[in-house]
């Protein structure tokens, strides 16, 4: 079902509780708002619907991904760039990194370790600080 934004600062700068599978209808949540804003976003974190658990997911060309306690085991390659948030008006300055790995589960729950590079890499780390309570 298509949630609501999450715009409140205090709530957006905790960190998320890790799920688990009881959490699955945060996932399906998750990607009916992600596609619901597709036209103005590429990522969502599960604390920017109001539900603070560690979940995000992504768009990669027509597909929205899921990750699941996502973390980043590695990064190089790092670059400043401007992002914006649909959680937040306007866009800030923040550092990313071109190459990431993470380890993550999927929507069945199997662990995964991936890399990703430059854009994609880039939505992740953004949903990921989200997950942590880091703002840009």
């Amino acid at each position: 079902m298509i949630q609501p934004i999450n715009t409140d600062i205090a709530t957006l700068k905790r960190p998320a509780m890790p799920a688990t599978k009881t959490d699955q209808q945060i996932v399906t949540d998750l990607l009916d708002t992600l596609k619901a804003h597709q036209d103005n976003c590429v990522g969502m974190a599960a604390n920017m619907i109001g539900r603070p658990k560690r979940i995000i997911v992504y768009q990669l060309g027509p597909m929205q991904i899921p990750m699941i306690n996502p973390v980043i085991t590695t990064q190089s390659a790092p670059y400043q760039t401007t992002e914006g948030c649909l959680s937040l008006p306007g866009q800030r300055p923040t550092k990313r990194y071109h190459n990431i790995t993470v380890r993550y589960q999927t929507s069945d729950w199997q662990t995964k370790t991936a890399s990703f590079t430059d854009f994609t890499a880039q939505i992740i780390q953004h949903e990921i600080d989200h997950c942590d309570g880091i703002l840009i």
